[in-house]
């Protein structure tokens, strides 16, 4: 097997919401409760899900961007659990993150080749020439002209962005990068430019990456395994080709429902799982299975039973149909 990179071991997130305009904070918001798994050295691992199923929170707790109420992280066989920021000052040398939004993501005020050169200054790699060599190296590596180095990001467009975005995450030479999002935000076009920007890269580089996305055509192009979440908590791992051909958790079958095919008579043969209502409070969540207000095949041990995630009928899921 592979060298395992990553592990989470039953990490929470939970927040306590500030006081709204009248007064009450109204609970705890469990953004994710209890999620396991691990990544391996040289994979990308899709995290998939609705919006507010937790998959970008659970980044942020990856790279420690967020507390950690409960649980371990663990990166190259060390705990980061409770490092502090001088503690992890070490660790984000090998570990990075990209962001969503390219419009966002990048000081306005800052050129180009000053925000790439960023993480070097921050953690005292190179100087003068050897930095302005090596911020031209990496915007070459993302296919960026050295020339564009003294422009601002409001010189570029949104797909010129994220690979400025790309070049800063590259900048330490990082083992894992967390991609949040990543291509959400651009063209279609644009989306496929930068996934295989970063293919190559993996490849070049010997990369691991998290891909965090909603876009389940995106996710199955560039995955080699696929971590379903909803809300707050892993319900199904798979690889990727398992998981498209045969989803077994209702609620993938769903997600996998919802992806149209260009094949008519394939549509109309293919099995359809549909779901009804909203997903629920993340404040005040079901008990038992999150999913199972919403699930046409639940149980009663659903609402009263958590399933665990664990391998069943040689899957692993977090479902009662397979105890």
């Amino acid at each position: 097997m592979p060298e395992v990179l990553l592990s989470l071991r039953d990490v929470k997130v939970h927040f306590a919401p500030q006081a709204g305009l009248f007064g009450g904070r109204g609970g705890t918001v469990r953004a994710v409760d209890g999620v396991s798994f691990d990544v391996h050295r040289g994979e990308t691992l899709g995290v998939v899900g609705e919006s507010g199923c937790g998959k970008s929170t659970t980044g942020l707790a990856i790279v420690r961007m967020v507390p950690i109420t409960e649980g371990a992280v663990v990166f190259e066989g060390l705990d980061i659990t409770q490092h502090d920021r001088s503690a992890m000052r070490p660790v984000r040398r090998r570990l990075q993150m990209m962001f969503q939004d390219p419009y966002g993501s990048l000081d306005p005020r800052m050129r180009v080749d000053e925000i790439v050169a960023e993480p070097l200054v921050a953690h005292g790699v190179g100087r003068g020439e050897e930095r302005r060599r090596r911020v031209a190296e990496l915007l070459d590596m993302v296919g960026l002209n050295k020339g564009m180095a003294e422009r601002y990001p409001h010189e570029f467009s949104g797909g010129q962005r994220q690979r400025i975005g790309i070049a800063r995450a590259l900048a330490l030479s990082p083992d894992l990068i967390v991609c949040d999002e990543p291509v959400s935000a651009l063209d279609v076009s644009i989306q496929a430019q930068i996934i295989n920007l970063l293919e190559d890269l993996q490849r070049e580089l010997g990369l691991t990456y998290v891909f965090i996305a909603h876009d389940l055509a995106v996710v199955r192009h560039i995955s080699d395994r696929i971590l379903v979440m909803y809300l707050g908590r892993v319900v199904e791992v798979a690889t990727r080709d398992e998981l498209y051909a045969d989803p077994r958790h209702p609620y993938t079958k769903a997600l996998m429902s919802a992806v149209p095919v260009p094949d008519p008579d394939a549509e109309d043969a293919r099995e359809v799982t549909l779901v009804e209502g909203e997903v629920p409070s993340a404040i005040n969540p079901p008990s038992g299975c999150h999913f199972h207000p919403r699930c046409p095949f639940a149980m009663p041990m659903c609402r009263e039973e958590v399933p665990a995630l664990r391998p069943r009928e040689g899957r692993i899921n977090a479902c009662h149909l397979y105890a």
